[in-house]
């Protein structure tokens, strides 16, 4: 009896630090408070959101060169910039900028798996300001939905958005703002807080430290040397805080 109150006594306490201590950090990385608190353009598509991060990271070039790596992602164009073992297949994402993965309106949709049966489609596109990805999911089939006609009883809808700011000494500041809902809601906020949170924290930390190798202060693509510090096929062990061999 002592043993399963003790256990349970630190199961709580261990719940208790992580959303006291470690949550908030995970919901904000890298984002100042005046970042995470301010309204971007898409907040308004998931309304009554139950989940929200905004994580941010300043790049060593200017918004308009940031941005064509931004909208020639997807699977099977240039890859995500993260761990490509998990999002990308083992495929390597793209060291280069592909002139035919640019041409990227409103509506287009940038696949998420090969076959292109789960994606995320386009919902605002403001060239090198903004660009706001949604994904609409019904529960448990995964497949997409449109969320503008019927709302499946079982869902989960979420944007993921870019915001870019020029810097003062030419650089870039990149905000990524997340928002969720989802119904059964319980079952939403606890899926999310076990799981997709953590694996959006560890999957977004990857991103900002390729894109920052894939850019350059001169105003060229990071088009050499990619090969040396590229994830190597196999690889697939985490470090510290989402990072690993680059």
């Amino acid at each position: 009896m002592r043993r399963t109150l003790r256990g349970t006594a630190l199961a709580v306490l261990t719940a208790g630090a992580y959303a006291a201590l470690v949550r908030p950090r995970l919901l904000r990385w890298g984002a100042t408070r005046e970042e995470a608190s301010t309204s971007y353009p898409g907040d308004d598509l998931i309304q009554g959101a139950t989940a929200q991060s905004t994580m941010a990271v300043s790049l060593p070039a200017p918004p308009e060169e940031v941005w064509p790596w931004l909208v020639q992602m997807g699977c099977e164009r240039a890859g995500w910039y993260s761990w490509d073992l998990l999002d990308n297949r083992g495929r390597r994402s793209s060291g280069e900028i592909v002139p035919e993965w640019q041409d990227v309106t409103v509506g287009t949709r940038l696949p998420a798996v090969p076959s292109g049966a789960l994606y995320f489609v386009v919902e605002l596109l403001d060239p090198a300001r903004t660009l706001v990805l949604r994904s609409d999911l019904e529960l448990p089939s995964g497949r997409p939905f449109d969320p503008r006609g019927p709302v499946p009883e079982a869902y989960t809808d979420g944007i993921w958005a870019f915001h870019l700011r020029p810097l003062p000494d030419g650089g870039t500041r990149l905000i990524v703002r997340t928002r969720g809902r989802g119904e059964p809601a319980a079952a939403d906020r606890l899926m999310a807080r076990l799981f997709g949170e953590p694996a959006h924290f560890i999957m977004q930390h990857r991103q900002f430290r390729n894109l920052r190798r894939r850019v350059r202060r001169d105003g060229g693509p990071a088009r050499t040397a990619l090969r040396d510090v590229e994830q190597p096929a196999g690889a697939g062990t985490f470090g510290p805080a989402g990072e690993g061999s680059a």
